[in-house]
């Protein structure tokens, strides 16, 4: 399936006080790229949660390969790798130029307001590849 791909410059409060990306925030900058990459496919978290769909992190695996530093420009990559009934399978990179800096796979899962499982609609299916 297509890559995305989103620009994001390190600021002061992504690091901690040696001026290196604290590692929480890696996971941030893939949530940010996961959001965008949807709205890029047409599909609105917003409107999908006035229906009661939500999107919720089932799972996430991360590898930290090397630092990014306060005033650095990186690029986060997603890719959709598997699109199931009721959850959205994504592969990110977060790379400085040609430097990979973290992998992170992520299942996302599909959940009504009351946290049951929920199956994607056939529109959102269809805009991403499913």
């Amino acid at each position: 399936m297509d890559n995305f791909e989103l620009k994001k410059r390190i600021y002061y409060h992504d690091t901690d006080c040696g001026g290196v990306v604290y590692y929480s925030n890696y996971l941030k900058f893939c949530e940010e790229a996961r959001t965008e990459h949807l709205r890029s496919k047409g599909v609105d978290l917003n409107e999908l949660a006035k229906k009661g769909i939500l999107f919720a992190v089932g799972d996430v695996q991360i590898k930290y390969r090397a630092p990014a530093k306060y005033g650095e420009e990186i690029i986060i990559s997603s890719r959709i790798e598997k699109v199931k009934p009721a959850s959205l399978y994504f592969y990110q990179e977060i790379k400085r130029d040609e430097t990979l800096l973290t992998e992170c796979r992520t299942r996302l899962v599909l959940i009504d307001t009351n946290f049951k499982p929920v199956v994607m609609p056939k529109d959102v299916s269809a805009s991403l590849g499913g």
